[in-house]
Parts: C-alpha cells; sequence; structure tokens
C-alpha cells in the first residue's frame, strides 16, 4: 500500500493563446448563414480495473483512506473520472485525475478547497500519484459522487418524447444561476459551464456545478484567452476574441443551458465557432457597431449580413411559459453589461413558483433548500434584493 501527500507547485499562468477560428471577416460569416447540426460527442471507454490506494493528511483532517477505483465514468484529453468507494467508509465518490505539469500550481485544486456550496461539487481529499512515465505525475481530485448530469437527464426526456416538466426547468435553472453566482462572488469564473458539468441528483432535484479546469479568478486588467468554454455555450464576446471578459460570460453559458433544458437540444448549434455566430446571429439579429464596441473594442471588421432578431417565443415551442422565455431574453443579448448577474437574475418572478411554501417536487417532496444564503453570496447583494429572493415563510 502507497502512502500518498498533497504536493505544492508553482502556480500556473494564463497560457498565451489564441482562437484560429475567431471571426475575421464578415463574408465568412455570410457564407455560413445555414442550419447547423448538433455534433454528439462520445465519452471513449476504458477498461476498467480495481486500484487500491490510499492518501495520508488528506483534506478533511488526519488519517488513512483506502480508495477502490471501480470504473471510469468519463475521459477528456487532460483527465479522465472514476467511480471508486472509500474501503474504510463504504461511501462511493468520484475521483477526477488529472496529468500535471510540474511546473505550474493547478489551478483547480487551488480554487477547489475554497469552494463551499450546496450547489457546488464538494472536495473531499486530494492527493497526487506517480504516472507510468518518470516525469509523469496526477493530481486526484475525490469528491462527492453524483450519478447524472443535466446534459444526461435532458436526453432521456429528449427519447421518451415528453417535455421536461417545467417545474423541474425552473428547479435546475434556479440553482445553476445559483452555484454560478456564488462562484463570481468568490472571484471565480468558471468558464466553461455546459450539461455535461452540470450535476443533477434525481432523487432530491439537488443541482451542483462541477469541473473547475478552466476556471479564474479574473483580475481587471490581465489579458485572459478568449478561446475558451464549450462551443455551444460560448459567449459572444469570447467568439469576437476580446481578451479581458468579465464572469457576463458565465451567466450566458448558464442561460445557454437552461433554453437546452426546454428545447431538448443546443439552442445555438454552431459546427465551428465562425458557425457559431452565425447561429447566435440567426437569433439575435445582426449585432450593431455598439453591440461590437461592448463585446470587444478592438475588433476591426464590423460589416455583417443584415439579419432580423427572432422573438425567443419564436424558438420555444407553444405553451412554453411567457416568464422563463423573459428570463432568458434578458440574459442572451450581445453587450455584457446589459446581463444581470447571476444573483440579480434569482430575483426574476419566473422563479416565484420556488418561493411558494407550498410548492412541492413531482413526487410529492419538499423542494431543496434555495434560501440557505452564504456569507459570500450575502455579499454580492444588498439587503433589498436579498428581501427580494428569500419568501417571508423562511425568514420568519
Amino acid at each position: 500500500m502507497e502512502r500518498l501527500k498533497s504536493n505544492r507547485v508553482p502556480k500556473r499562468a494564463e497560457p498565451r493563446k489564441s482562437d484560429p477560428h475567431n471571426v475575421s471577416s464578415a463574408s465568412t460569416i455570410g457564407r455560413n448563414i445555414s442550419s447547423a447540426a448538433t455534433k454528439k460527442r462520445g465519452v471513449g471507454e476504458l477498461a476498467s480495473s480495481v486500484n487500491r490506494m490510499s492518501l495520508e493528511e488528506n483534506k478533511t483532517g488526519s488519517g488513512t483512506f483506502t480508495f477502490n477505483n471501480e470504473k471510469v465514468i468519463g475521459t477528456g484529453t487532460f483527465a479522465s473520472v472514476s467511480q471508486a468507494t472509500i474501503a474504510e467508509t463504504g461511501e462511493v465518490v468520484a475521483i477526477k485525475k488529472v496529468l500535471q505539469d510540474r511546473r505550474y500550481k493547478n489551478r483547480e485544486l487551488e480554487i477547489m478547497k475554497d469552494l463551499h456550496h450546496p450547489n457546488i461539487v464538494t472536495l473531499r481529499h486530494s492527493y497526487f500519484t506517480q504516472g507510468e512515465k518518470p516525469d509523469e505525475m496526477f493530481l486526484n481530485l475525490v469528491m462527492d459522487f453524483i450519478p447524472e448530469t443535466i446534459y444526461r437527464v435532458t436526453k432521456d426526456y429528449v427519447h421518451q418524447k415528453q417535455p421536461m416538466p417545467i417545474l423541474l426547468v425552473k428547479l435546475y435553472a434556479y440553482q445553476i444561476m445559483r452555484s454560478i453566482a456564488y462562484l463570481h462572488a468568490t472571484g471565480v469564473c468558471h468558464r466553461d459551464i455546459k450539461p455535461q458539468n452540470v450535476l443533477v441528483d434525481t432523487n432530491s432535484h439537488i443541482v451542483k456545478l462541477c469541473d473547475f479546469g478552466s476556471a479564474k479568478k479574473l483580475v481587471k486588467g490581465e489579458p485572459n484567452v478568449s478561446y475558451i468554454c464549450s462551443r455551444y455555450y460560448r459567449a459572444p464576446e469570447l467568439i469576437f476574441g476580446a481578451t479581458d471578459y468579465t464572469t457576463a460570460i458565465d451567466v450566458w453559458s448558464g442561460a445557454a443551458v437552461i433554453a437546452e433544458l426546454i428545447l431538448g437540444q443546443p439552442l445555438f448549434p454552431g459546427e465551428s465557432s465562425i458557425d457559431q455566430l452565425v447561429e447566435v446571429i440567426k437569433i439575435l439579429g445582426t449585432p450593431t457597431r455598439n453591440q461590437i464596441n461592448d463585446m470587444n473594442p478592438n475588433y476591426i471588421e464590423r460589416r455583417f449580413p443584415q439579419i432580423r432578431q427572432q422573438p425567443l417565443d419564436r424558438i420555444f415551442k407553444a405553451g412554453t411559459p411567457p416568464d422563463i422565455i423573459d428570463f432568458l431574453s434578458g440574459i442572451l443579448v450581445y453587450s455584457p453589461q446589459l446581463r444581470p448577474t447571476a444573483l440579480q437574475s434569482l430575483a426574476h418572478p419566473c422563479f416565484d413558483i420556488l418561493r411558494d411554501e407550498n410548492t412541492r417536487l413531482p413526487n410529492g417532496n419538499p423542494l431543496p433548500s434555495l434560501f440557505n444564503w452564504t456569507p459570500e453570496e450575502r455579499s454580492a447583494g444588498n439587503l433589498q434584493l436579498f428581501r427580494q429572493l428569500t419568501p417571508r415563510w423562511f425568514r420568519a
């Protein structure tokens, strides 16, 4: 049995990286005004094996824990996620294994250590393991195991040819935005919010945001890479090459995810970065010069095909509640500064049903806790806002 201790490495610097697909010409946009099909991204299958590992001096205190890896449940370019069991307690956990660069401190680990919120996945332990090669080192993040994602739950409803119940849409939407609000209150921008990164317990319907591999504390005046965030959920200022963006990019992504809960498919299914802007333009219309300036004042090309904006109520199926459409319409706008903050968005009337003491889950159980505000959340809003957000029956 190998004993492993957490190690510290220098802080990772923001890589200098350009988007080879950033919008370059209006003519390219014109040629791409066409319907785009969504692409399914499969998760690679890996042979599962049982590995016994122990951790000394873990995040939650001293002691030794043995993790029995049972199966790989997800893979990516630089990481894999396995389902495991803590031998000493029998608890099921998820372990994310990330290939490390010894020259840098892992930003994800440092960020997750400071996150404590009911709608953020909890980091339980962390440890390093040696790879097969002498210079390979892996960071292992031990987290709560939640088997479902918003992505899979949405697909299940599509396969059943049923819309997701609007109460669940609103409940998931609220928790998604609340998780973003908390994250922003800590100064962190997630930068990769998508359905696959939103976990959900289908019994309690508690939602938790996960995967902070792209997350960063944004510092005003410091440039950031614009080629970030999964394409369908990428805010337009990123497509326009902005490097001084704000946390408003997460709010856009959250709204795009929520729209997908209703539609059963991405709202903006671009096949490339250029085509992604085409998909946005087809709904929001051609951005004005002022809107382009709001997104990226350094963007030079300002001529685009003139496309009229489509009201969102024409995009969603008949019977979609007007209040949720109004909620999304207020967020999915070109100018980042005109979007509400994630915390402000929680005050929208579409969430009033969640503030009703008599509202119950479809199975008759009470809603999960929605108003147990953290100090970080309270620091991000004023007293008047929290009076709107917190129902009287909860305050009594």
